[in-house]
């Protein structure tokens, strides 16, 4: 036997466009969430009870005010009294402000980041640059798969 969803069709949406991504309208609110990119299921559960959205709802039912809401806590989350210690960006170098980073911002300010090792020549930059493990990982026997070896035919 299987459950079905049985929801009036007029105010389910299947698709929810929120900052930049699609989100899948047949999850739960808090998983569904978790499709942001720099939204993890700590921090979406941590959004739906700031925001008092009900947990066993499914994200396509969500309410436009509710949407707002969600996309007003992931934006300033320190208004809405998370800790600091539960943010992604904390203490940022250019600019010394603790936020939460979030869709495109993610992949923005590791490639920023990145390119600050690179340029600054600190070990991890040259690692990163070289393309070999950079979180102090063995690798005289392992990792050898990666790229491609030489007189392969």
């Amino acid at each position: 036997i299987t459950m079905s969803l049985v929801v009036d069709t007029n105010e389910f949406s299947h698709i929810l466009r929120v900052l930049n991504t699609n989100i899948d309208g047949r999850h739960k609110v808090m998983f569904a969430l978790t499709s942001i990119k720099g939204v993890g299921r700590r921090f979406s559960n941590m959004i739906c009870k700031k925001g008092d959205i009900d947990m066993n709802k499914r994200a396509g039912e969500l309410k436009p005010d509710e949407v707002e809401r969600i996309v007003t806590i992931i934006q300033n989350p320190r208004q809405f009294k998370i800790p600091d210690w539960f943010l992604n960006r904390q203490n940022d170098y250019k600019t010394g402000k603790w936020m939460q980073l979030h869709a495109n911002g993610v992949d923005m300010n590791l490639r920023d980041d990145l390119e600050r090792m690179k340029k600054m020549r600190l070990h991890r930059g040259l690692r990163h640059y070289w393309g070999i493990r950079v979180r102090g990982q063995h690798t005289k026997t392992t990792g050898r798969g990666g790229r491609a070896l030489a007189g392969k035919k």
